[in-house]
């Protein structure tokens, strides 16, 4: 058993930010049951020997539920963010830090979590958020283990599926901070399951018109839902047989547009996805 954020291996990697050195990490967190997992991740720092330096752990959006969507796995991760619609994109998922550079100028330590799953064996826990959350902290917790120079100030910052961690990480328990003090944190639209399922639209709209192939992100809420929890969901609760079977195949090797589209096409080929 590992401490939460004990860094359990790291790698020195090129990165294009200037003025910057940049790791691949894992290191160890708890999900929100307790239960201890691995988890990798990206540090990226000034060059020099400064100490105590402030640091962002940034908290991404939807990238999918295992390791085909791992951000820290791409090409020059430690960059930019880019985002996967942009004429510059090569991958199916965002990647990178929105104002890497302008942090690191500033003389921050910039943390990314893969969160649990990407990278690591398992489900990942989809808008889980305090699973997410734990990840976010325990990143910074294991970067202080570098030669980085970061100190004990954090903020937080997230967007999307990260905007619902960021929340989740200004809730959390003291100890989950040990002597880390968070001064902020930015949640860009965050997501929240329990709003989307209550109130179905956009994404969501296939629980109430069968005519609607379900998007994606509905079947990786619901995924994300039975992973941190199959004992209280178990997938045939909600899925018919064809939906097991796209999602037992496709769900460590394809990223959240692909399997979007797969599930698409096999809706309109072979019938319902989710149980009436």
């Amino acid at each position: 058993m590992s401490e939460s954020g004990t860094l359990l291996h790291h790698e020195e990697i090129a990165t294009s930010i200037v003025g910057a050195k940049a790791w691949r990490i894992r290191y160890s967190s708890r999900d929100v049951n307790d239960l201890e997992h691995a988890v990798t991740g990206l540090v990226i720092a000034p060059t020099g020997n400064e100490t105590n330096r402030p640091i962002l752990t940034w908290a991404h959006g939807t990238t999918g539920l295992g390791d085909g969507a791992c951000p820290s796995a791409q090409p020059d991760p430690a960059r930019e963010l880019t985002t996967y619609f942009t004429a510059e994109a090569t991958q199916q998922i965002d990647y990178g830090v929105p104002g890497v550079q302008g942090f690191i100028d500033a003389g921050w330590v910039v943390c990314a979590t893969d969160y649990q799953g990407l990278g690591t064996p398992g489900m990942h826990h989809y808008i889980v958020n305090r699973s997410n959350a734990r990840d976010a902290v325990n990143i910074v917790h294991a970067a202080r283990s570098l030669p980085a120079g970061a100190g004990t100030v954090v903020a937080c910052s997230g967007w999307s599926q990260g905007g619902g961690t960021a929340a989740a990480v200004a809730e959390l328990d003291p100890e989950d901070f040990g002597d880390l003090t968070l001064i902020g944190s930015v949640c860009m639209s965050p997501g929240v399951p329990s709003i989307a399922l209550e109130h179905p639209s956009g994404p969501t709209a296939g629980l109430t018109n069968e005519a609607v192939a379900p998007d994606s992100h509905l079947v990786m809420m619901l995924c994300g839902v039975h992973a941190a929890n199959p004992r209280e969901l178990d997938l045939a609760d909600v899925f018919t047989p064809l939906a097991i079977e796209i999602i037992e195949t496709a769900w460590n090797s394809q990223p959240v547009h692909h399997l979007n589209d797969t599930i698409a096409r096999l809706f309109r080929l072979k019938g319902p996805i989710l149980q009436s």
